[in-house]
């Protein structure tokens, strides 16, 4: 599987969740699980031995950057940790010029910084595979260890549906592109005013054959019926000023029992993580027994090691 799957990612940018399509999805899924037995079984995989892992971080993190540098361990590779301010960023040199000179040093670049202009025009001049740890726009990261806790707990992606209740996000961005990618329906409720981008909503309506993609403004219709339930912090980094606002305006689209009740009865829950119990999700529900989110964190790891022993 592995030399077959190399073939077909070798040397690409991973920006999107568009960037890649069912088949290779797939593939990256089993592939990962794969992994994720073979580390259960303390079995080495040095896919990535002797490459090393640029990781530029301009926002906080915790499972990203933690995931990330566990991997390239695990890979046999390095993982180089640079927090902006530590590089010449700080004083003015442009993301492009960085670009240039890390493609000279690594054999990959994971960049965690505000606006996906920045990560595409790094990839544009980056000479080496360049892969997106969250932008304003995107998590595509997150959303494959989602994947992949799917297909752990339900045996299968195709012909399920997904709601994703609250901010219009790059989380939900990323759903909205991958779900009809691997045949979820998904069914997303926002207020209006934070509502996914059109662009988005248009592109994945686009990529959706046999699925449906619905966005409105009713939570209760989004998760009727629902096989997985998503949704994310209402205040994301950046945004603190809002802070108040967003409360009071997303105050309806907290899940909680009365929410997931809608659901199947054999609903998971997911959440990327930080949670905010009592705001966007209330302790009932992602400390429940429907909850998978731990395992969902865990599956980063083991999502992002068959990316890199793919890419690089």
């Amino acid at each position: 599987m592995y030399a077959s799957l190399r073939k077909r990612f070798r040397r690409r940018d991973f920006l999107s969740m568009a960037d890649f399509d069912r088949e290779e999805i797939e593939g990256l899924l089993l592939f990962a699980a794969e992994l994720k037995e073979a580390k259960k079984r303390g079995e080495a995989h040095t896919f990535c031995a002797g490459k090393s892992l640029a990781m530029i971080f301009q926002k906080p993190s915790t499972r990203t950057r933690v995931s990330f540098e566990v991997a390239m361990f695990d890979l046999g590779g390095y993982a180089l940790y640079l927090n902006a301010h530590d590089l010449q960023l700080g004083r003015g040199e442009s993301l492009e010029d960085t670009g240039r000179v890390l493609s000279r040093y690594v054999d990959g670049c994971v960049i965690r910084t505000y606006r996906q202009e920045e990560l595409e025009e790094f990839a544009q001049v980056a000479t080496v595979p360049v892969i997106n740890g969250l932008t304003d726009w995107e998590h595509p990261c997150q959303i494959l260890a989602d994947f992949l806790t799917i297909w752990q707990s339900k045996g299968r992606l195709a012909g399920l549906k997904l709601a994703y209740v609250g901010d219009g996000n790059n989380i939900c961005h990323s759903l909205l592109l991958g779900c009809p990618q691997v045949g979820i329906s998904i069914h997303v409720a926002t207020p209006a005013r934070y509502a996914p981008h059109p662009l988005v909503v248009e592109r994945a309506k686009k990529l959706a054959k046999d699925t449906e993609v619905e966005v409105g403004e009713d939570p209760v219709q989004a998760v009727k019926g629902a096989d997985v339930v998503v949704t994310d912090v209402w205040v994301s980094m950046g945004q603190e000023d809002e802070a108040e606002l967003k409360r009071t305006v997303f105050a309806p689209y907290q899940v909680n029992a009365a929410l997931v009740a809608h659901a199947r009865p054999d609903y998971i829950f997911l959440h990327c993580l930080p949670a905010h119990r009592g705001e966007e999700v209330a302790a009932e529900v992602i400390d429940g027994p429907h909850s998978l989110v731990w395992e969902e964190a865990e599956n980063r790891l083991h999502a992002q090691k068959a990316l890199l022993s793919l890419l690089l």
